[in-house]
C-alpha cells in the first residue's frame, strides 16, 4: 500500500492518470495552457435576432421573477446566461433528455468504462472495487477533496451500529479502508506542541471507534484510489470537477458521454472559502474567472465499447438534471403504505443539513470570537440562538459535547470519563446546533425550480443558494454561542479557520455541507411494488410487512432510524415522518438489493451512494458511513464485473431477468463484501 507523502492539503484541483507514468491527463504542463475564451462562437445573424429578445420585455420579465437563490444562479455563471436562456428556446430535446446549451468543445477528454460521479464515500467505495475488478474506471469529485462524509463534508468521525460493531459483521473492505485511515500521518499546528503524528496515536472520542481529522479522510481515499488502480491501467480521477450534464442515445436510454468542467486555481495559496452559496455558481460555471481557468472535460467510453456510469453524489445530481424517475422528500403513506409516513407527501421536507466545524481548547486572544460576531444573518439572531443546546451533555468532561467527535487527543484519555486537555480538538456536528432543517427554501431544488432556473441547459448543482447561506449564518452563530457560553477560564475555546483550519477553509466551516439526503431514484418493478422501494416494514422488527429481499441482496447495512427532521419558520405543518425514529434494536438487518441501485429508463447507470430506492424513512438508516460504503462498493463491483466478463454483455437491469443474481452475489462475496447477516 502506497500512502501520500506528508503535507499540507493542497487544493488545485489536481488529476490523477494511471498509466505506466504518473502524468497530467491532459498532456501538457497547466501554466502552458493559454487563457481563452470558451463559449463556442455565434453567428452575426443568430446574435442580432437573439439581441432583440434579450433586451425586450420577455427577457426582463423572465429574469425579475426568479426566486432569490435562482436570479443568483442565473446572473453569476457566465457572460451569456441570459443569452442561453432564451436561445434554448430553439434547441428541443431530442431524445426526452434535457440538453446542454451552450456547450463548450471539451478541452480534454477521458476513455473508461465505468465512470463515477461524485468522490464521496461511496464514489470511493464504488471506484475502488470498479477498478479492483480491472475495469478502467474514471472518477470526478466537485471539491477539492476526495471521500466526502469523511474530508469535504467534514463528518470525519466514523458512526456505526454498535450491533454490527460487537457481532463483526462489516465488509473487509471497509475494515481495511479504515485501517488506511488510522495510518495517515498529519501535521499539528505549533500551539499544540507541533509535530506529526498518525490517527491512531490522536483517536479518542466516543461517537464511534474513529475520529480524525478531515485532511486524513482526503489522503486515505487517494491512496487506496493508487493502491487498487494497479488492477486498472489507465483509469484517472479528478478533484475540483463539477459535473455539468450528459449525452444519451437517440431513445435515451443509453448515456454515451458525460459533461464536466474542471477548475485550476490561479494562486497556488487558494484556500475554499467554506462558503458553498457564494463558490457555487463558480465552481459549475463553465467561464474562467478571477481565481480559475476552466478546463471543459468530456467523458466517453473507448471506441468501439460502452460504459457504465455510476451516480455517487449525494444529492444525485445526474438522477436530477437527467430527469430519472425519483422522488425526493417525505411520501404519503397511500404511496409508500409505511405506518409512520405522513398523510400527505412534501418534496421540501429532506434531512437537516450540517456545515461542521472544529473547535479546539485553545487561547486566541478572543480572535475568532471576534470575527464570529461579526457574522450576518438573514433572521432575528434570537431565532439561531433559541435552537441551540448541549441537550443536557456536559461540555467537557466525560461523556461529554467535546468528547463526542474529539479528532485531536494529544493524550487519549478516556473518552467516556476523560477530560480533554488544551490543544485538543473537536468535530461539531450537533443537533440541536449547526444542524439546518429550515425549508424557507428547502435545499434541494425540485424540477419546477430546476426548470425556472435554467438548469436543464447549465447545470450549477442543483441546490438553493438561499439555503446554504442560510445553514452557513447558523453553524457560525452556533460557533458563536457555544464560545460565548461554554469557554471557563481553564477551558478557552477558539473556532480554527483560515491558515489554522483542519477544514482547509477560510471560514472554518467545511467545504460543503454534509447532506443527508437527497434525491433518491424510483427501482424497476420488484417484491409486489411498481415503484420499487425499501419501505419502512422492511427493517423493523416490530412492524408486520417485512418482505424478504435476500434473494437480490448486494450490500447489508445496519443503524438506528436517525431522522434529523425538517420544519418551516413560522411551524407551518412540515408533513415530516416525525414518529418513525427508532433505536437500533428495533431495526432488522439492512439488505439492500440490487433493485434499489438499478433506475428506471436509463439501461448502463447504477446508484453508488444516498440515491438509491429506498424511501424517506430508510434513508435515515442508509445514508450513515457504513451504509453509503456498503452501497458504493456494490455498485462499483457490479459494474466492474459487467465491463470485464466478456461472456455477459448485458446491462444492470438485465441481471436479474437473465438469471445471473446467484453469479452476482458469489462474485461480491469472493470480493469481500456482506451481503448476508
Amino acid at each position: 500500500m502506497r500512502y501520500p507523502s506528508d503535507r499540507r492539503p493542497k487544493h488545485s484541483g489536481q488529476v490523477k492518470k494511471l498509466t505506466s507514468s504518473t502524468s497530467n491527463a491532459t498532456g501538457r504542463a497547466s501554466s502552458q495552457r493559454p487563457r481563452r475564451r470558451i463559449w463556442p462562437m455565434i453567428s452575426i445573424s443568430g446574435i442580432i435576432a437573439l439581441g432583440g429578445l434579450i433586451m425586450g420585455h420577455t427577457a426582463w420579465r423572465f429574469l425579475s421573477t426568479q426566486p432569490v437563490e435562482e436570479m443568483v444562479l442565473l446572473t453569476a455563471t457566465s457572460r451569456l446566461n441570459t443569452l442561453s436562456d432564451l436561445a434554448s428556446v430553439a434547441v428541443p430535446p431530442r431524445n426526452g433528455r434535457p440538453q446542454l446549451y451552450p456547450l463548450p468543445a471539451a478541452e480534454d477528454v477521458w476513455q473508461c468504462r465505468v465512470v463515477v460521479i461524485g468522490g464521496s464515500l461511496g464514489g470511493i467505495a464504488a471506484a475502488s472495487h470498479s477498478m479492483a475488478s480491472g475495469a478502467q474506471t474514471c472518477l470526478i469529485e466537485v471539491t477539492p477533496w476526495l471521500g466526502g462524509q469523511i474530508s469535504s463534508q467534514g463528518v470525519s468521525a466514523i458512526d456505526e451500529s454498535w450491533t454490527m460493531r460487537w457481532s463483526d459483521k462489516f465488509s473487509s473492505s471497509w475494515k481495511r479502508f479504515k485501517s488506511i485511515i488510522e495510518k495517515q500521518s498529519i501535521e499539528l499546528p505549533g500551539w499544540t506542541g507541533g509535530g506529526a503524528r498518525r490517527v491512531e496515536q490522536l483517536n479518542s472520542c466516543w461517537v464511534g471507534p474513529l475520529c480524525f481529522l478531515p485532511e486524513a479522510g482526503d489522503r486515505a481515499s487517494t491512496a487506496l484510489l493508487e493502491d487498487v488502480s494497479q488492477y486498472a491501467p489507465n483509469s484517472q480521477w479528478a478533484t475540483s470537477t463539477a459535473f455539468k450534464g450528459a449525452e444519451f442515445s437517440d431513445d435515451g436510454r443509453r448515456i454515451t458521454a458525460i459533461h464536466a468542467v474542471r477548475r485550476e486555481p490561479l494562486n497556488e495559496q487558494y484556500q475554499p472559502k467554506g462558503q458553498l452559496w457564494e463558490e457555487l455558481p463558480v465552481w459549475y460555471g463553465w467561464s474562467d474567472t478571477d481565481e480559475f481557468r476552466k478546463i471543459p472535460l468530456r467523458i466517453e467510453p473507448p471506441p468501439g465499447e460502452e460504459f457504465i456510469v455510476i451516480d455517487a453524489t449525494d444529492t444525485g445530481e445526474l438522477v436530477g438534471w437527467a430527469q430519472i424517475p425519483h422522488r425526493q422528500g417525505s411520501e404519503a403513506q397511500s404511496i409508500t403504505g409505511e405506518p409512520n409516513a405522513p398523510g400527505q407527501s412534501n418534496p421540501e421536507c429532506t434531512q437537516a443539513f450540517t456545515l461542521p466545524f472544529i473547535l479546539a481548547i485553545r487561547d486566541d486572544g478572543g480572535a475568532s470570537l471576534e470575527r464570529l460576531q461579526e457574522q450576518e444573518s438573514d433572521y432575528n439572531l434570537i431565532e439561531h440562538w433559541r435552537a441551540y443546546s448541549l441537550n443536557g451533555f456536559p461540555t467537557f468532561s466525560g461523556r461529554s459535547f467535546f468528547n463526542y467527535r474529539r479528532v485531536v487527543s494529544l493524550i487519549q484519555n478516556d473518552p467516556t470519563g476523560g477530560t480533554p486537555i488544551p490543544g485538543d480538538m473537536t468535530l461539531v456536528n450537533w443537533n440541536p446546533g449547526n444542524d439546518w432543517n429550515w425549508m424557507n427554501p428547502p435545499l434541494i431544488l425540485t424540477e419546477e425550480r430546476l426548470q425556472t432556473s435554467n438548469q436543464y441547459r447549465n447545470w450549477m448543482g442543483g441546490l438553493s443558494v438561499s439555503a446554504l447561506k442560510q445553514g452557513s449564518s447558523h453553524a457560525l452563530l452556533f460557533a458563536r454561542w457555544l464560545l460565548e457560553t461554554q469557554a471557563l477560564p481553564n477551558y478557552p475555546l477558539s473556532v480554527l479557520d483560515g491558515i489554522d483550519s483542519p477544514m482547509g477553509t477560510e471560514s472554518g466551516l467545511s467545504m460543503v455541507p454534509y447532506i443527508r439526503e437527497g434525491r433518491r431514484i424510483i427501482g424497476y418493478p420488484a417484491y409486489g411494488q411498481d415503484e420499487f422501494m425499501v419501505r419502512e416494514q422492511d427493517v423493523r422488527w416490530d412492524l408486520p410487512g417485512t418482505r424478504d429481499l435476500r434473494p437480490t441482496t448486494v450490500a447489508l447495512t445496519h443503524y438506528s432510524v436517525d431522522i434529523h427532521g425538517c420544519r418551516y419558520r413560522n411551524w407551518e405543518p412540515s408533513l415530516e415522518a416525525s414518529g418513525a425514529p427508532a433505536n437500533e434494536g428495533r431495526v432488522r438487518p439492512t439488505y439492500i438489493p440490487l433493485e434499489s441501485l438499478v433506475p428506471q429508463g436509463v439501461d448502463n447507470m447504477l446508484v453508488g451512494g444516498k440515491a438509491i430506492a429506498v424511501t424517506h424513512i430508510v434513508n435515515a438508516i442508509t445514508r450513515i458511513h457504513y451504509g453509503e460504503w456498503s452501497i458504493g462498493a456494490a455498485a462499483g463491483f457490479t459494474a466492474g464485473w459487467l465491463v470485464t466478463d466478456h461472456d455477459l454483455a448485458i446491462d444492470p437491469n438485465q441481471i436479474i431477468v437473465d438469471g445471473h443474481m446467484d453469479d452476482l452475489q458469489v462474485h461480491l462475496k469472493n470480493q469481500g463484501l456482506r451481503i448476508d447477516w
